[in-house]
Formats: C-alpha cells, structure tokens, sequence
C-alpha cells in the first residue's frame, strides 16, 4: 500500500471509526493516533509515513494491525475529548503529537503505551523521569535543539540586514511552558546580536490577524514563528498576514515554506514519524516505553522561498541559499 493510499485509508475510512466496530479482528494489535490538526495535508503525510514504515516492519492494516486516527482541532477542548475517547477504547499503543495532546492522554492513562512525536521538553512537563530513563508508560521524540533560536534569527537578519526587531509568535495556552521554553531561546539570540524581541502571544486567528495589522508600521520589524498547535493551526494567517505587510518571517516547518512563507527551518516530521513506527513495532512485540530512551532530532532541514523574496522585494543572500535543504522557486 503507497503512501497516498494509507493516508486516504487512515484518516477517510478509519479516523474516529472505533476499534470496537471492527471488534471480529480481535487477533490484530490496535493503534491509535492523536493529531493535533483537522484536514491538514501536512499532518496526512506524515501519517502516511508512519504507516508505511509499520508496513516495512511487518504490520498489514487489517490484518495483524487496526489504525484508528482521530484529528482534532488545536485547541485545549477537543483535544481533551478524544484523548479521553481514545483511552477508554483500550489500544494497544497510541501514537501522540505535541506537548497538549500528550498532556491529556497522560490524565488519561498511566498505564497504556503512548510514543509521542514533536514535544519540546517531556522532563520539564513532567511526561519522562529523563531522557535516557523515561520510566512509566510515555516515551518517543523530541523537535528541539540547544541552538535552535539562533538558527532562527541569524537567517532572518541575514535577508533582513536592517533588522530592528523581533517578534515572536507562541500559544501560551498550547506551548511548551506556556510559551517561554521557545521564547527564551529566541530572546537569547536576539540579546546576541542586540536586537531587541517582541513577545506575541496568541490564542486565536482573529487576535494573530490583529497583533500582525498593529505591527505593519514598523519596517525593521521580523517574525519567528515557533513550534506550537496555536501557530501551526493558524499559519495561513500568519502567512498570509506576513506577506500582506510584507514582513519577512522564518518559520519552524518546511510545510510553511510550502504555502508560501519566506523560510522554514525545523525537524525532518516525515523522518520523525518513521522513527515513532520503529519505537512502535519494538512497544508491540514486547518492549516496554519506559526503558526505551527519548531521542533527540536526527535530522533538521532549511527551504527557502524565493517566489516569497520576491514578493516581500527581498534578495536572499547566496550564503542562506546554500544553506537551504531545497529552495522554491528557482
């Protein structure tokens, strides 16, 4: 089964379908997965490559594996719903994305398998006793490095030589600690180069399209936009607003570059998800989370998107070209 397929099978056919409907194949080992983000075709892919990596393992929908994927809106809410939806139907092993999602299911369950993916700091919100010793039933992958703050403002004043300052978008209802783990990252790259940072938090679309009309004036003005449910559901807006006010902002995942931001600079999620499978196969045939260690990032990548230079009137330095894993618009 390709890729495209698994998606449309997982998240058309299966998504919010319950194990227990399918109850005749009682034989086969039960998956679930919570997903932060409803009708994303970014989040489909990356689905897909979990699933054709469990392929490659061994699994066959249908046969020894069942998949149920719920996709929920970003907010706390829903979130919670399906979290506690997901728990009481009792799968083997649930498959969770991002600090809230994991948070609810961890209310939800100590005692079912969950391998998270895109979590920022599973010791500073308590999920793992450490990253080499999870303990209990929660381990997976972190999106995080040290230096991850000034990989995002040293591309940015590069393409901006006149940069003045920095504005930073988070969730605090959604974001790793409340929106300061990313916060203090980038605010130390800024204090590094004396430009000052501008703290942006945000709750919903209509607050976001808000904050960027209110800060159209200032022309030294950039934007980080940092990893979180509140920026990832709301990037069209975010885009969107960037390019109307023609403010150049960098981005945390390629998939923004795709729908048209500036930069994008983050984790590999294709590659992140194809190593949850492998921690999810080694959970089904018998190892425990718990001593399995919580891994960093093996792979980041950098896409830039000349077809959004030009229209921010930007020229990007061939030092950040070269840089770039895959440039748009060449």
């Amino acid at each position: 089964m390709d890729r495209r397929r698994f998606a449309v099978r997982v998240i058309g056919a299966l998504a919010g379908a319950p194990f227990a409907a399918r109850a005749q194949q009682s034989a086969a080992k039960r998956i679930a997965l919570l997903i932060p983000f409803v009708d994303d075709a970014a989040a489909q892919a990356q689905v897909a490559a979990f699933g054709d990596e469990l392929r490659h393992l061994g699994w066959t929908e249908g046969r020894n594996l069942l998949t149920e994927v719920r996709l929920s809106k970003g907010d706390l809410n829903p979130i919670r719903r399906h979290a506690k939806e997901l728990v009481a139907s009792a799968p083997d092993l649930i498959l969770s994305r991002t600090t809230p999602v994991t948070a609810a299911l961890l209310g939800e369950t100590r005692s079912i398998p969950i391998v998270f993916v895109v979590v920022s700091d599973p010791v500073g919100d308590r999920f793992v006793s450490s990253l080499a010793r999870p303990g209990g039933n929660v381990t997976g992958f972190t999106n995080v490095e040290a230096t991850l703050g000034g990989k995002w403002v040293d591309p940015l004043r590069q393409v901006k030589p006149d940069l003045g300052r920095v504005g930073v978008f988070y969730g605090p209802k959604t974001a790793p600690g409340g929106g300061t783990y990313y916060l203090r990252m980038v605010e130390a790259a800024c204090r590094s180069v004396s430009i000052p940072s501008l703290p942006l938090p945000i709750t919903d679309e209509s607050q976001l399209a808000r904050a960027i009309a209110e800060l159209a004036g200032d022309r030294k003005l950039g934007f980080v936009v940092t990893p979180d449910v509140t920026t990832a559901t709301n990037r069209k807006t975010i885009i969107g607003g960037a390019a109307q006010y023609k403010i150049p902002a960098i981005c945390p995942a390629s998939y923004y570059a795709d729908e048209g931001a500036l930069i994008a600079y983050g984790i590999d999620y294709v590659d992140q998800y194809r190593r949850a499978a492998g921690y999810a196969d080694r959970i089904l045939r018998g190892a425990r989370p718990g001593d399995l260690p919580v891994q960093a990032p093996s792979k980041f990548e950098m896409v830039i998107n000349l077809r959004a230079a030009k229209a921010l009137g930007i020229d990007v330095p061939d030092g950040v070209l070269l840089r770039a894993d895959r440039v748009i618009g060449r």
